[in-house]
């Protein structure tokens, strides 16, 4: 089975690509944020817990968030593989989950490392925004979000570049042109 860190800044277009490679390779798809939802609503121990965390303004504990997405990954038996979407974000999550597979005898793939430029972005996003309605879509927030990712998650690169694991993938042209790009990566793996 193959595990994959889909990566980049907002806007970067990691959803679409999320949605492309469970059409086309059938993988199991793990968004942090819609684990802790679900958890939240489902009121499970793990979700309740992290709901007093976030009732207090407080970020939910790494350690949570991974018992969280292991068990969301465990019950991805019959999928052909993981794209891991929105997690890691920190270089202490990505040991996390390095430890998480481990345990399960198991590695991340690679990490497929969408490169766009930051105006494009920031385009990008305030067309979103317009179309979609997103409330976070607006250029003061645009750019706390993009300084918090360069600032605090895009090291996570590094990390994967010293484990051989990174490939980067010009996030600019066509959907299907980027996607080619993708294939060829997760193909090679």
């Amino acid at each position: 089975m193959k595990y994959l860190v889909l990566f980049g800044p907002p806007g970067s277009g990691k959803g679409t690509q999320s949605e492309n490679i469970i059409k086309k390779y059938g993988y199991g798809h793990i968004s942090t944020g819609d684990v802790l939802r679900a958890e939240m609503a489902n009121k499970t121990e793990l979700g309740k817990t992290a709901k007093d965390y976030i009732e207090k303004g407080q970020l939910v504990p790494d350690s949570l968030i991974i018992d969280m997405l292991a068990k969301t990954l465990d019950g991805f038996k019959e999928a052909n593989g993981i794209i891991f979407d929105g997690f890691p974000r920190t270089t202490a999550q990505a040991v996390a989950l390095k430890e998480m597979l481990k345990a399960r005898g198991a590695d991340v793939t690679v990490m497929l490392n969408l490169i766009v430029e930051e105006q494009e972005l920031i385009t990008r996003l305030l067309k979103r925004g317009e179309t979609s309605g997103r409330s976070d879509d607006n250029l003061e927030t645009i750019q706390k979000r993009l300084d918090t990712y360069n600032s605090q998650t895009a090291p996570v690169i590094d990390f994967y570049e010293k484990e051989g694991k990174l490939a980067n993938i010009k996030g600019v042209g066509t959907i299907d042109g980027i996607f080619a790009l993708v294939c060829k990566e997760i193909d090679a793996k």
